[in-house]
């Protein structure tokens, strides 16, 4: 779905992007994270064809996306923070208008637009399909946001910073919904968010970027055995109470209960999260970053 190879984003002397390579697979959930200034944004513009790049190779869908024509965007669903036009139309009517755009592109394979009461239904806007959007509380604008960047049916969608200022009610929902696209539609995502919590219920695969660069690709469970240890499994079994540290606590665990069954018990496994994970990453990036840094003044004086 996504092949990137040695991107690279340069303004002026500067470097925003150094040598950004990954991929991303059919049906992946994927999180960009970082903290401001990583490049998060820039790489998103650049695969959503809306940035060109420097140097390196991107291909979207088999297309660069500095390249990409309208057959080639009504594959693509992009999904911005914030989005306020149209306030006077309905749900409906918007989403059936914005289909019209895509009939032209329908295959046999993937028949586009998608039907603006189908698309309704699956982001859970039924009971508001009628009302004009412009009284839709945040949650369901935010839904309306992603509907329209599904109007097209697209095999590959962008979300950027998709629950800013929601309550926690809307956020769980919409994670719900996300969910069921990458599950029910095996609908390919790239998200980007400063929601660590999102991120880990969320994403398939993390990539953090700091400084322009890839610091860490994998899934939460792998970045976590990476970066800041084992996890922690206690228990008690015929009243004696136990802890040990294991790299894979989920084969531990089933190899604890074939071996004692019910004499387990009290059982906590503890694994590092992705918010002490992603700190650690950032806290060694930094690091590195500043001791470079030192070399290269020691080497100039």
């Amino acid at each position: 779905m996504l092949d990137v190879e040695g991107l690279r984003m340069r303004y002026g002397v500067n470097d925003i992007l150094h040598d950004v390579t990954f991929q991303v697979r059919h049906g992946e959930v994927l999180a960009l994270l970082g903290p401001n200034g990583a490049g998060k944004t820039t790489t998103i513009e650049i695969l959503e064809g809306f940035r060109m790049r420097s140097a390196g190779r991107v291909a979207v869908l088999g297309v660069d996306p500095a390249h990409g024509d309208e057959r080639w965007r009504a594959r693509v669903g992009v999904v911005l923070q914030s989005w306020r036009d149209h306030g006077k139309w309905r749900v409906r009517e918007l989403l059936a208008h914005l289909g019209g755009y895509y009939a032209a592109f329908s295959t046999e394979e993937i028949p586009r637009p998608w039907d603006a009461d189908e698309l309704i239904e699956a982001v859970g806007l039924t009971g508001q399909a009628g009302k004009k959007i412009k009284t839709l509380s945040g949650g369901q604008r935010r839904r309306l946001d992603v509907a329209i960047g599904l109007a097209g049916r697209p095999e590959l969608l962008f979300l950027d910073e998709p629950t800013a200022a929601f309550d926690p009610q809307a956020r769980h929902e919409f994670h719900d919904l996300v969910r069921g696209l990458a599950g029910a539609y095996e609908t390919t995502i790239v998200l980007t968010t400063h929601d660590l919590d999102e991120a880990e219920k969320l994403a398939d695969r993390i990539i953090v970027l700091n400084g322009g660069r890839i610091i860490a690709d994998g899934s939460v469970a792998d970045l976590a055995r990476r970066i800041v240890g084992a996890d922690e499994v206690r228990w008690t079994c015929d009243g004696q109470g136990f802890t040990r540290s294991t790299t894979d606590s989920t084969a531990f665990v089933r190899g604890l209960f074939q071996e004692y069954g019910e004499a387990i018990a009290e059982l906590e496994v503890h694994r590092a999260s992705l918010e002490q994970t992603y700190l650690a990453l950032v806290r060694q990036a930094e690091s590195s970053q500043a001791r470079d840094i030192q070399a290269r003044e020691g080497a100039v004086r």
